[in-house]
């Protein structure tokens, strides 16, 4: 387990700071749950719970639509799901982006301690970056909803680049664009996602441990050190950068 005086001289030698959101800064399991079941009922297909879901966000919105498609047409005794999944996927993607924009941050909330911790962040002289997989025109009016958009100079979203996380080209183009390193650019995300990407890109990386992570336990990911809480970092930051 790593110790706090580990993560404090991690944190000590990093220039900036790339943060993801779903599953980091914002629950936003109940947004998901609701416009997917909104896009299924269009569909005239059976819903899905929630705890279903979770194990399925993370890479992106068009990956997350097939994945519930899927998932749903198993029970529906089709017989080449595939191919019905993507005779299907147009209309539940145009379905899926009404609902989800209406809900946007009705049926979420912001984690404890993530304004503390993005507080201490600045504070501390560090720019700050959100990347998702989320799509640019999702993050950025949840970010505004919920009061988190002034903390970042940067947002980049899952269609920002020609690939997205666990791919390191967003973290690669994102340190670009904060003008860092990426040795001296940490990544705070949630999942393994999160890490993969930074591992490849060559960032250090801290994750939550009350994210998503694809419904498995986050612990087991290869990651620089995990935080109960992004308030922990306020603690963290107090010393001088290297």
């Amino acid at each position: 387990m790593t110790t706090s005086t580990e993560l404090t001289s991690l944190l000590s030698r990093v220039d900036a700071v790339i943060v993801d959101l779903d599953g980091t800064m914002v629950d936003t399991m109940g947004d998901f749950s609701a416009a997917l079941n909104r896009m299924l009922g269009e569909l005239a297909l059976p819903g899905i719970a929630a705890a279903e879901v979770e194990r399925m966000v993370g890479k992106g919105s068009e990956h997350l639509i097939r994945s519930v498609l899927n998932h749903v047409l198993v029970h529906e005794s089709i017989a080449d799901i595939a191919i019905k999944t993507e005779a299907l996927f147009p209309a539940a993607w145009a379905s899926y982006q009404r609902h989800y924009l209406d809900i946007n941050g009705s049926c979420s909330a912001v984690y404890p301690g993530v304004v503390q911790g993005l507080d201490a962040l600045r504070g501390a002289g560090l720019p700050l970056a959100c990347l998702t997989n989320k799509p640019v025109a999702f993050a950025l009016p949840l970010l505004q909803a919920k009061g988190l958009d002034g903390y970042f100079s940067q947002v980049f979203g899952g269609d920002s680049f020609e690939r997205k996380k666990p791919d390191p080209l967003p973290l690669v183009r994102t340190c670009e664009a904060l003008g860092t390193a990426p040795a001296r650019t940490l990544m705070l995300g949630d999942s393994s996602n999160d890490a993969q990407a930074a591992r490849a890109a060559g960032c250090p990386v801290v994750l939550v441990t009350y994210g998503y992570n694809h419904g498995q336990p986050v612990r087991g990911v290869d990651a620089d050190g995990f935080v109960d809480s992004l308030a922990e970092l306020a603690e963290l930051v107090a010393l001088p950068r290297q």
